[in-house]
């Protein structure tokens, strides 16, 4: 393992880390033309920017990645996944087809005591479409007119059925240690392509989870690699500000030209410091925020005021809030930002399940189809890969949990078997991969689990999920931990 890799409190600068930090210098002669221009060009140099990333193992296929998190876990057989054997055994109580059920489940699917109540239809009419002729809900028309972009995964798992365990999970790859979410590692991986924004931006109408901003935490790699988390709650509203959408983006009291000052002190103090203590790498990544943030106020209102886009494309995304969001997620990519995280939450559906999805999915599709055109149309989908994915899926069954206080019949969690879809970034697209048992609860069929999804996304970066580990605590620390595998039969 390369030595450079390993944070060492008194070890030299490597032959890469040097380069990695004086080429990052170029980025600052960009910088210093629109500084002149407001008239805060500080001393030649006297620009810190956060140290990039250290570079991809081979060629990469994606450069971007936009995560549409279905929080809460949308159900598969309601979707993208259709089953024509619930319709034969729709009301069925479960207990009378569960032994030879569970005797032909895998590991995955077993003791996860998630499925109780009657087996339920799904009472959404599903059709072949596209070229590929991949079957998709009534739920979804605009997503069936790109599904020939979509390589669906209908076999995916998950290890755990509690929301906020499993949401750490599927973004950091563990359910409880603190770890570095799929996003830290690949921004320290790539670093940034704009110094002037966040390299990693994670879009949630409350600006955190249920689980906390673990989900896109930076843990203990360098504090450059952290997800920031925005409050996007309003976005749709016509009155929005968008130089709110991001807390204390401008002070109040001290100019930009005192800013820059107060920067250029910090920094020659941090290399004084590291002169005589050595390398630190927590302190290098908070510099590294603090010259991020002042940057942020020259460029993020700007790539956050959704106005500025034409009325004919804010027609083709929506008004609504999913709508806003993935345009949001455009303007961050196509300015340069490396991960985004979309949230879209209210898929907990233990209640009245077919109604809450007749509405979920009519907030999410038009935008998510929208996503993929306008990528395509601007030739940055070839770049970016897409990933829809929450915690799990939901069961073929009802929920058989205080059904007396139901509204109407609901899914409860399902980790044994569910589906998510990814589209550009060197993905097959007009392909499904892996399958369910006949009732959709759990994968039989090439199952997956998170670590082989990140894996596989790493990969699509230009990274070898082997070999970008960090060293912390004594040891070398990678995504995957000791597991994944990389799905080679997604690649176009």
């Amino acid at each position: 393992m390369n030595r450079h890799l390993c944070s060492s409190a008194r070890s030299p600068v490597s032959r890469r880390e040097m380069l990695a930090r004086t080429g990052l210098g170029f980025g600052s002669l960009g910088l210093a033309s629109l500084l002149a221009d407001g008239g805060l060009l500080a001393d030649q140099g006297s620009v810190s920017v956060g140290p990039g990333g250290i570079g991809p193992h081979f060629a990469a296929r994606a450069k971007h990645v936009i995560h549409i998190f279905t929080e809460g876990g949308a159900s598969q057989v309601d979707t993208f996944d259709p089953k024509p054997k619930l319709t034969e055994y729709h009301n069925r109580p479960i207990e009378e087809v569960l032994k030879e059920y569970i005797a032909n489940a895998p590991e995955a699917a077993k003791g996860m005591g998630r499925l109780s109540g009657k087996l339920q239809q799904s009472p959404f009419a599903f059709a072949k479409h596209g070229q590929s002729g991949i079957e998709v809900s009534e739920l979804l028309p605009h997503m069936a007119g790109v599904i020939d972009e979509l390589c669906v995964v209908r076999s995916m798992t998950a290890k755990n059925s509690v929301h906020e365990l499993a949401q750490l999970a599927m973004n950091t790859g563990d359910p409880a240690l603190i770890r570095p979410s799929v996003g830290a590692w690949s921004v320290f991986g790539l670093g940034s392509e704009n110094s002037n924004l966040p390299a990693f931006v994670s879009l949630h109408a409350n600006g955190t989870t249920s689980s906390g901003d673990r989900n896109w935490s930076n843990a203990f790699l360098p504090g450059w690699t952290a997800g920031t988390g925005i409050a996007t709650r309003g976005i749709e509203s016509g009155k929005f500000d968008p130089g709110k959408l991001i807390q204390h983006l401008r002070s109040g009291s001290t100019s930009l030209r005192e800013q820059r000052r107060q920067l250029d002190l910090l920094e020659s103090m941090h290399r004084e410091h590291a002169e005589r203590q050595g390398e630190n790498s927590f302190l290098d990544g908070r510099i590294g925020q603090f010259e991020t943030a002042f940057r942020m106020q020259m460029e993020a209102r700007e790539a956050f005021d959704l106005a500025r886009e034409p009325q004919g494309m804010q027609k083709l995304y929506g008004e609504s809030f999913m709508g806003r969001q993935c345009l949001l997620a455009r303007r961050l990519v196509e300015r340069g930002v490396r991960f985004v995280q979309l949230w879209h939450n209210g898929w907990d559906t233990h209640d009245e399940n077919d109604s809450r999805h007749r509405t979920l999915c009519k907030e999410a599709d038009q935008p998510m189809a929208a996503l993929i055109q306008d990528l395509k149309a601007r030739d940055l989908l070839k770049d970016t890969l897409i990933v829809w994915a929450g915690e799990f899926g939901r069961t073929p069954t009802s929920d058989n949990n205080d059904v007396a206080s139901k509204k109407g019949i609901g899914r409860d969690h399902n980790a044994g078997g569910f589906t998510i879809f990814l589209a550009g970034g060197g993905v097959r697209g007009g392909t499904v991969y892996g399958a369910s048992d006949d009732f959709g609860a759990c994968a039989v069929e090439n199952p997956l689990d998170v670590h082989d999804l990140h894996a596989t996304i790493l990969h699509l970066l230009g990274l070898d999920h082997k070999k970008l580990t960090f060293r912390h605590s004594g040891r070398d620390f990678r995504l995957t931990d000791v597991h994944g595998r990389v799905i080679e039969q997604l690649f176009a």
